[in-house]
This record gives structure tokens, C-alpha cells and sequence, in this order.
């Protein structure tokens, strides 16, 4: 199977562009998982009759928002056997209590549209847009604390026995983690050490990540530096490939074995962000 995530920044404004169903239709993904919306269902004029849309868009307007598009058999309206057999939307209450996940002076990030899982017959899917901390850290705080570990335990929860009494499933999990793990994810460290994206803090965030056994798949396959998913628009960053790896697909241990590519698509144009790409032998 072929999963893309993307931050695109606002799908309205990339699809005026005309660059988001060339870009589907040349890479024709099985699942699609998307941050940063910004709009909700009826309010874009994407059409993909070959896809399922689910979204989790957030209660402020033009915010945010995650959503997951899965692939259909475009013969019929029938959606094929791979669709979700669940659609989850935020994170759970009982988890956002026990963390104290709760409005801050910017709003309620549980409302922001920021997760969204699908259930499929083998294993979840995750799209997520983490909380940005803010340029002067005023959100590190609840992300460290309070998002982080509530969207770990969730992860962890969706791995173990369910409700109902199945078995859990592996979790892929991706999307605008908005942090660069280790120096490698970015073109510039040292002059970044300790400014939002690059803190101690939410480094940890991705080293529990990794303790917890979730595999970051990027790096099955590529080493070092000058591999980015994010540039600023000033100074001419991306031409020049001034950028951070903050986009990420992570996979349960157990799904280590399967993963048979995991790449970013630099060149693929529309956002700040670029896609990132991940094959799953069958």
C-alpha cells in the first residue's frame, strides 16, 4: 500500500493552484492523510471521485484541521474492502482528562481539528498536526506536558486490545510533528538550539516516541542532513534547502519488516511543506 502525508497549508488555496489533484492523480495513493486544512468538507472544491474524504476540521474557521482520504474502487460507489472499518476524531476524552489537556490562552487544541484516525482490517491509520509551541515558547508548555505524552498513550491505546475485546492493531502514524528530532532534521542546529521546533522539550516528545517502540521510517532508509519537509519563505530557503524534517511517518516495531520505501517529495510544490511517502508490502 502507498500512504502520502502532507501538510498543505490550506487546501483551498493549493488546489486553486491546480497542484493537488495533479499530484494525486501522478502518485495515486492509497490512503491520503492531510494537516492544516483549513476549511471544512463542503468548503472544498476538490474533486476526487476515486476517493473517500473524512475530515476532522477545527471549530474556528480556516484553522487547522486534519483529514484522511482513502482510495475507492471508481467503478462503483462501493468502497473497497481496505476502507475504514472506524473514523476517530480527536483525541479521547478520558486521555485528554487524565493529561490535562485543556484550553490555553490560544484555545482548546482537542477542538483544533488536530487527529484523526482510521481503522482498517490490519492496522490505523493517524493524521496529526501537533501544536506549534509558538516563537516565544508560550505553548511549549502544554505541549510537553499535556499533548505529547496524551497523543503517545493514544497511539499506545490503539495498539493494545480494543473495547470490544479484538485484538489492538499496528498504528501508522504521520504528519507536521512540528519538532526536527536530532540535528540531522535540520540545516541550521546550532543557531536553532532552543527556539521552538528545536527545544529540549519537544525533542523528548520524539525520543518517547522511539522508546515506546514506534520506528521513525524516514530513517530505515537515509542518513545525515539535507533531507527537509519544511522551509520558511523568507531568504529564499527552499531553493537554497534551508529547511527542518518536522513531517514525519512513524510505525509500530511490528511493522518494521513491511516497510518497503519511506521518501520526501521535495520537488512537489503548493505549501511551505512538501509531501512524505510511505510503501507497505501488501
Amino acid at each position: 500500500m502507498k500512504f502520502i502525508s502532507w501538510n498543505i497549508n490550506g487546501i483551498r488555496s493549493v488546489h486553486k493552484k491546480d497542484l493537488f489533484v495533479p499530484f494525486v492523480e501522478q502518485y495515486k495513493p492509497d490512503v491520503i492523510c492531510l494537516q492544516e486544512t483549513k476549511a471544512e468538507q463542503h468548503e472544498s472544491a476538490v474533486d476526487l471521485p476515486d476517493y473517500k474524504e473524512y475530515w476532522n476540521s477545527a471549530q474556528k474557521k480556516g484553522y487547522s484541521g486534519t483529514a484522511i482520504f482513502v482510495k475507492t474502487n471508481s467503478n462503483t460507489e462501493k468502497i473497497t474492502k481496505d476502507s475504514p472499518l472506524s473514523v476517530r476524531l480527536g483525541l479521547p476524552e478520558e486521555i485528554c482528562k487524565k493529561y490535562k489537556l485543556r484550553e490555553d490562552s490560544y484555545g482548546d487544541p482537542n477542538t483544533e481539528g488536530r487527529v484523526i484516525a482510521a481503522e482498517f482490517t490490519d492496522f490505523f491509520v493517524v493524521s496529526v498536526y501537533t501544536p506549534n509551541s509558538k516563537e516565544d515558547l508560550s505553548r511549549l508548555t502544554l505541549r510537553h506536558k499535556h499533548w505529547d505524552p496524551a497523543f503517545l498513550e493514544y497511539m499506545k491505546e490503539l495498539e493494545k486490545d480494543l473495547p470490544d475485546g479484538k485484538a489492538g492493531k499496528p498504528v501508522i502514524f504521520c504528519g507536521d510533528l512540528n519538532v526536527a528530532h536530532t540535528a540531522d532534521d535540520l540545516a541550521n542546529p546550532k543557531q536553532n538550539e532552543g527556539k521552538h521546533g528545536y527545544t529540549t522539550e519537544e525533542r523528548e516528545g520524539i525520543d518517547a516516541m522511539v522508546k515506546a517502540g514506534f520506528v521513525d521510517t524516514f530513517r530505515l532508509f537515509t542518513e545525515g542532513n539535507g533531507h527537509y519537509t519544511w522551509w520558511t519563505h523568507w531568504a529564499n530557503a527552499r531553493a537554497r534547502n534551508v529547511g527542518w524534517r518536522i513531517d514525519y511517518f512513524f510505525v509500530s516495531h511490528v511493522l518494521k519488516s513491511k516497510v518497503k520505501s519511506s521518501k520526501i517529495l521535495p520537488d512537489v510544490l503548493g505549501s511551505d511543506h512538501c509531501p512524505i511517502l510511505l510503501e507497505i508490502k501488501d
